[in-house]
């Protein structure tokens, strides 16, 4: 087991390319956790149950997941129970807004890959945000009982595509039809199907004879990557990879082991120039996520919270970056799969749910004596902007009030013209834009549609005042305010970005902005 002194938290994420398996694969862990009872209950029971992990309507009619939230199960290893917080990624392309926020909250990642079609757009650039804050990575080779690529064309793609030392784990022996188990390498067995669906139920063979090309490869896969190495995997240098199969609970078991034994505990987080250990005693965390209206009949709010240091006791007072003033957190919640819980005290590593009406957004640091900023959680520049046409000219305070819930969410990005009554909305990816129309409709009664907009994308501008002031008189119809309001230069393609930026040498235009 891993060193008794650190912490028994496990905060980790999923990520993949629509279609490989996610969701079965959340289900079966959280299964094997004992956190849900039957495996389908995810999706089943209706509307009864606020955890399941696609909850929102347009994920019901597409069968995705466009909104993270977070499951917590705990498992006992040796007498010590681990506690895993598994954060939910929405896995659809559109989504990198979202997604890149809550890999912000996690220390570790498992990384789903299907065996038939390796690794796809949307995985390599859930992997890139990954890379930038050196989250560590498990992989996950999933589908193995169904036709796949061989394994050694898979391991070198994610070594040679990924730019990482893979060590295999595991061995299927055979794929597809000819699926007859999988040889873990650290307990010498062979977790073997059964039944007529085929599926683990707990046999293994200890001393399993393989077939010979099996065997040949077997010998291959461990003489020719390199051993487990904690520290290079840690350091996001190295990944172990699992094959598997989730919807037949093939190499789920193992997968909570690696997840136990080598994902690391809380790490610190940035906060400027310096980094805040979970160690500190002063409870500090941040917000990486606002969901509105997770229960329909209660106009509530949840923020989110990772908490990186100090031990949180209900009732507590910490102070939000974003107000200034402390505010009690009476009911904080914990989200154990089944259930929302209240939490009486909470460990650096949790995330924890504190409903509110508004005050906190995604980016405030909440702390006890109001002294750090956590670093690192940005808004980007919106690829697709939109202006927003409201079918009853009457609703137009409702609309307002909709569009700062939603951009305060981070669903949107609105952006309010100095010049035209017209909102502008701004996404990063196509999907977004459905999900707003689906809510403003659903939530807030307000009907609208997107018209073309005459912009392509945004910057946020910012020099010396004078210089502001010459570039505003001039610009003033390319000009919006942020929901923040600060100064937006809406331009009409990336050429004009350019152009305005090599005039305006004292200005800094910026696709990213700190929340």
């Amino acid at each position: 087991m891993s060193n008794p002194s650190e912490s028994n938290r496990r905060t980790f994420a999923i990520i993949s390319h629509p279609d490989a398996g996610k969701t079965t694969l959340t289900e079966k862990l959280l299964l094997q956790g004992g956190a849900i009872h039957l495996a389908g209950e995810v999706k089943a029971r209706g509307q009864a149950r606020r955890a399941r992990s696609d909850w929102m309507k347009i994920e019901q009619q597409r069968g995705i997941s466009v909104t993270s939230s977070v499951m917590t199960f705990e498992k006992e290893y040796d007498g010590e129970t681990i506690t895993f917080n598994l954060l939910d990624t929405p896995g659809h392309e559109d989504f990198s807004e979202d997604t890149y926020r809550t890999l912000t909250a996690v220390d570790s990642a498992i990384m789903v890959i299907d065996a038939a079609k390796g690794i796809e757009p949307q995985t390599r650039k859930l992997f890139e945000v990954c890379r930038l804050r050196s989250v560590p990575i498990i992989t996950f080779v999933n589908k193995v009982d169904r036709e796949g690529r061989p394994v050694f064309e898979l391991l070198d793609e994610i070594a040679d595509m990924l730019a990482l030392d893979v060590s295999p784990q595991m061995y299927p022996v055979g794929m597809g039809g000819q699926f007859e188990g999988i040889l873990d390498f650290a307990s010498g067995t062979v977790a073997r199907p059964e039944g007529p669906s085929r599926e683990f139920t707990g046999k293994r063979d200890a001393d399993a004879q393989l077939p010979e090309d099996i065997a040949e490869n077997v010998e291959l896969a461990q003489i020719g990557y390199p051993e487990f190495d904690l520290e290079a995997y840690r350091n996001g240098d190295l990944t172990p990879v699992y094959f598997g199969s989730a919807l037949k609970n093939f190499g789920v078991e193992e997968l909570i082991d690696a997840i136990a034994k080598f994902a690391p505990p809380p790490r610190p987080q940035p906060a400027g120039d310096e980094q805040i250990p979970p160690s500190r005693d002063e409870v500090t965390g941040f917000i990486f996520k606002v969901q509105a209206n997770m229960d329909p009949n209660h106009r509530d709010r949840i923020a989110f919270m990772r908490q990186v240091s100090g031990t949180f006791k209900r009732g507590m007072k910490l102070t939000p970056s974003g107000l200034g003033k402390p505010i009690a957190v009476h009911s904080p919640i914990l989200f154990f799969a089944q259930d929302r819980e209240i939490a009486d005290t909470a460990e650096a590593g949790d995330i924890i749910g504190i409903p509110n009406h508004g005050t906190l957004r995604v980016g405030d640091t909440l702390s006890e004596k109001n002294t750090v900023r956590f670093t690192g959680l940005p808004n980007f520049a919106p690829e697709i902007l939109r202006r927003v046409q409201l079918k009853d000219p009457t609703k137009t305070k409702q609309l307002r009030k909709a569009l700062d819930d939603l951009s305060e969410e981070g669903v949107i990005q609105v952006f309010y013209p100095e010049i035209g009554a017209q909102h502008i909305v701004g996404v990063v990816g196509q999907l977004q834009l459905e999900v707003l129309i689906s809510r403003l409709s659903a939530e807030y009664k307000v009907e609208a549609g997107l018209e073309a907009s005459p912009f392509a994308t945004a910057r946020w501008i910012s020099g010396p005042a004078a210089a502001m002031k010459q570039f505003e008189d001039f610009n003033r119809a390319n000009l919006a305010r942020d929901r923040d309001g600060d100064l937006v230069f809406m331009a009409k393609s990336p050429w004009d970005v350019n152009y305005q930026a090599e005039n305006n040498a004292e200005l800094t235009f910026s696709a990213t902005k700190e929340r």
